[in-house]
């Protein structure tokens, strides 16, 4: 188990609140707000007495590991992260994509003792396969639609790029080609090849996200289902609206994502659930492939 942002608030970041200029939602009141939402969350969900929270505290990044198959980095891109940067800068003020705010290396998603704790762990690892049990899309992801312009940022792993390139950077120089992001928070699938920097989309991949949608948030929607990338973001693999979850199943060689989908949520004779579509990614070779 981990969180995003709705078990406290939308968008909270650390203990700013999504509107921290809102007096109602003052930064004092905001703590308060946040140590009943870790208590509620730990008294529901099933988590460990090394969980227990301590006021608007709670350690719940951690890591699990299966024999010599898979460690589980399990992270917490909430507790500690910088609040986002502003948006909404012109496009020339913007540098390879990003509002100058946003390159301010000081900005955080993980937190300096998290990304430690992080990088220590990939580098100690002796498993298979690396995962890291993540809340917000990972890899970059250009959201303009002119191919000539670059538009990143957000809250996202997108809004904290040097944060994101410590990991990048130690994954590349290590050659840890087994590490696996898997990711919720969109209500949407994605299949992501993880470029190795946000400048170079169609280099090789240096790690793999499978990004899942939801189960049944929004009721039924007009579905849209497109393999492949396009000029903006050619290391997109698969992108689809449909409702469900990800199936994954891990050998020792092999790693495969079963991306289950069902045609609706609101009629009860739809057809049932089913596998749209599946990617695997084979041990020593970043990188998605559909099966």
């Amino acid at each position: 188990m981990t969180w995003d942002d709705h078990e406290t608030e939308n968008d909270y970041a650390g203990f700013a609140p999504e509107n921290p200029n809102d007096p109602a939602d003052n930064q004092p009141d905001f703590a308060s707000r946040r140590a009943r939402a870790y208590q509620t969350y730990y008294e529901h969900m099933p988590l460990r007495a090394a969980q227990l929270p301590v006021g608007p505290n709670l350690q719940l990044y951690r890591r699990l590991t299966f024999g010599d198959l898979m460690s589980v980095n399990v992270l917490d891109t909430r507790q500690y992260r910088s609040h986002r940067a502003p948006a909404g800068c012109a496009l020339a003020e913007r540098v390879d994509g990003y509002c100058p705010s946003a390159l301010d290396p000081s900005r955080t998603i993980e937190g300096t003792a998290q990304q430690a704790w992080l990088i220590d762990g990939l580098g100690r690892s002796t498993t298979r396969w690396n995962m890291l049990a993540n809340q917000v899309p990972f890899a970059p992801n250009d959201t303009n639609a002119d191919p000539l312009i670059r538009t990143f940022g957000g809250e996202k792993w997108d809004g904290y790029p040097f944060d994101r390139q410590a990991v990048l950077d130690f994954i590349a120089a290590r050659g840890l080609v087994n590490t696996v992001v898997i990711t919720g928070d969109v209500h949407a699938n994605f299949v992501r090849n993880v470029p190795p920097d946000y400048i170079h989309l169609d280099a090789d991949p240096v790690a793999t996200e499978f990004v899942g949608t939801s189960i049944s948030s929004g009721g039924d929607r007009t579905l849209s289902t497109v393999f492949g990338g396009n000029a903006n973001n050619p290391h997109l693999r698969f992108s689809d609206n449909h409702h469900g979850y990800v199936r994954c199943s891990v050998s020792a060689d092999v790693w495969q994502s079963d991306y289950r989908v069902v045609p609706s949520v609101v009629q009860v004779d739809d057809g049932g659930i089913s596998t749209l579509a599946s990617f695997v990614v084979e041990r020593g070779k970043a990188g998605a492939e559909q099966a």
